[in-house]
């Protein structure tokens, strides 16, 4: 099994926690779907996704976030890119995100089915992305979704 590509630095004295995840891109009109998750001044952007709840797939993941996250109801297509990244949630706990980032198609987009509040569907220019998500595992995506000619 080849050694999977870790993005973030373990700080030391710190136990991380493995959270299996799954992110998802999507492009409409040469823009990337984002969600700018507002956390006040500390605000970010991220790809949508997230945890792989219980025996869920990554594919099912994708959809599951995308819809709680943005209101958009997606299809994954095409997994693109895996890796892992050591950070910090927001309540400081250490948390190593790992696993597949998957090229979606967005089939509907219906804003009051997004449950949470605090995150906002935002389109950005992919090239913007790479300097605004907050996560060097996503940038790196994107970066991949580009050489493929997104």
């Amino acid at each position: 099994m080849a050694a999977r590509l870790q993005f973030g630095t373990a700080e030391p004295g710190l136990a991380y926690r493995l959270r299996l995840t799954a992110f998802g891109l999507v492009i409409e009109d040469g823009r990337l779907a984002c969600v700018r998750v507002d956390r006040g001044a500390g605000s970010y952007f991220d790809l949508p996704g997230g945890a792989v709840d219980g025996d869920e797939t990554e594919e099912q993941a994708v959809v599951r976030e995308f819809l709680e996250e943005t209101g958009m109801r997606v299809r994954p297509r095409a997994r693109i890119a895996e890796a892992s990244q050591y950070f910090r949630k927001s309540d400081g706990a250490p948390i190593n995100n790992s696993g597949g980032f998957w090229v979606a198609e967005q089939l509907a987009l219906d804003p009051s089915a997004r449950i949470e509040p605090d995150h906002e569907l935002v389109w950005l220019d992919p090239h913007a992305a790479l300097n605004a998500l907050r996560h060097d595992a996503h940038a790196w995506a994107v970066a991949a979704l580009l050489r493929r000619g997104a």
